[in-house]
């Protein structure tokens, strides 16, 4: 009954996640371009958008769910069911948003989302309330991936060619949200070990720097690239950063017999076609 309820929110949280992303994409083209040297100023113009103001808050709902499933349930059983949430969004885009959704988005979300889930549904997922970690490798995943997050965010910066500023940007916030999913993951376990004081961790430290990256750079990354590319590849990096976090941090375990290291090949294998097929041109369209 638990894991039921715990793949319930992760549901739930894929189909919020995905309104508030399209909300928050809306509101962040019409706003000011982010400015890394004005953090507030950035924010503030951001918010100002009513329609970044509702997906955030949208956003914000979600993340709430994304809790709930995790203190519920194995992050792979959650992250497989948010996997498979990806398919909400080109629907959404298209029929709800007014994006011109081409086959070529279409197979690409597609891919991505099976791809995703073959990844998740093929990781023995453990006992519902697994959250043990080793140490060494909860302090080398975090740091790590926030170091390459980081890099990514200011890839701008370095040189990059201006029409894959989007699809870095939402690929470091999607790195980005992974590191807050796999401290989430921790963070739920000690609680409930030992109270509400256990929160006070490293681990919430390294989740709200996460966290506040990953609100500029998924906005900047909305201003930089169309809403379906942007937003897939966010939820790609994401997806396969916590699951990797599972493997690495809380040691779940891979598959043991050869049909699912083949399925998980294949899952691979989608994932690089999903993001070789999703990121061509996009256009609005008109009011």
């Amino acid at each position: 009954m638990t894991l039921h309820l715990g793949i319930g929110l992760a549901l739930l949280c894929a189909i919020g996640t995905n309104v508030g992303f399209l909300l928050k994409h809306r509101g962040a083209s019409v706003a000011p371009e982010v400015l890394w040297g004005h953090p507030v100023a950035s924010a503030l113009a951001l918010f100002r958008s009513k329609w970044f103001a509702v997906g955030w808050v949208v956003a914000l709902g979600a993340w709430m769910l994304h809790i709930g499933a995790l203190a519920l349930a194995p992050l792979s059983v959650v992250q497989a069911v948010i996997s498979g949430g990806l398919v909400f969004l080109t629907v959404l885009a298209e029929r709800c948003f007014g994006y011109s959704v081409g086959r070529r988005q279409w197979l690409g979300v597609g891919f991505t989302a099976l791809g995703l889930t073959l990844l998740a549904i093929t990781l023995p997922g453990g006992d519902a309330d697994h959250a043990s970690y080793s140490l060494a490798g909860m302090i080398a995943f975090e740091s790590g991936l926030l170091a390459v997050g980081t890099l990514l965010v200011f890839s701008p910066r370095l040189g990059t060619p201006s029409h894959h500023h989007g699809a870095l940007l939402g690929v470091a916030a999607g790195m980005l949200f992974g590191v807050g999913a796999v401290a989430l993951k921790a963070l739920t376990g000690a609680v409930a070990a030992a109270g509400p004081l256990a929160v006070l961790s490293p681990w919430l430290a390294a989740a709200l720097i996460a966290w506040v990256l990953s609100f500029y750079a998924s906005a900047h990354g909305f201003q930089r690239g169309e809403a379906v590319p942007v937003i897939t590849l966010m939820s790609v990096a994401a997806n396969v950063s916590a699951i990797s976090g599972g493997i690495i941090v809380f040691g779940d375990p891979l598959p043991g017999d050869p049909l699912g290291i083949v399925v998980q090949f294949v899952a691979f294998a989608l994932v690089i076609v999903a993001a070789a097929l999703t990121p061509a041109p996009m256009r609005a369209a008109n009011a």
